[in-house]
């Protein structure tokens, strides 16, 4: 299987930044889509942002502009890079990896790291 593991949430005041960082490890053997969600209290877990085995990331609206995606495949990881933060991204943050798991394998499975807080204060 796969495990996905996620570090650097915390406590920051508005207009601070954080950096996330999600590792897979486990039976890798390609990694394609690696994304970043949220789910603050009482809402659905939305998508924040999206990056392709290639490189090419997608954004949600709200944090296009602050937030960076990106990745290292030697080291299976994806970053996020958040700057100035606002009270409403306040969350905890979930990495999602779309992975497979061999040279013949024709599918990727999903899977979800067990997420990281972030709470930005006003």
């Amino acid at each position: 299987q796969v495990q996905l593991v996620e570090s650097g949430g915390g406590l920051v005041q508005a207009g601070g930044s954080l950096r996330l960082s999600c590792t897979a490890s486990g039976r890798v053997y390609r990694i394609n889509a690696m994304d970043w969600y949220r789910q603050a209290p009482g809402k659905q877990r939305e998508l924040v942002a999206s990056i392709t085995n290639g490189g090419s990331a997608t954004y949600g609206d709200y944090v296009q502009g602050r937030f960076t995606i990106s990745r290292d495949n030697a080291k299976n990881t994806v970053y996020l890079q958040m700057n100035s933060l606002k009270p409403e991204d306040t969350a905890v943050y979930y990495c999602r990896s779309s992975v497979r798991s061999g040279p013949t394998v024709w599918y990727d499975d999903a899977y979800w790291g067990q997420g990281t807080q972030v709470t930005v204060s006003s």
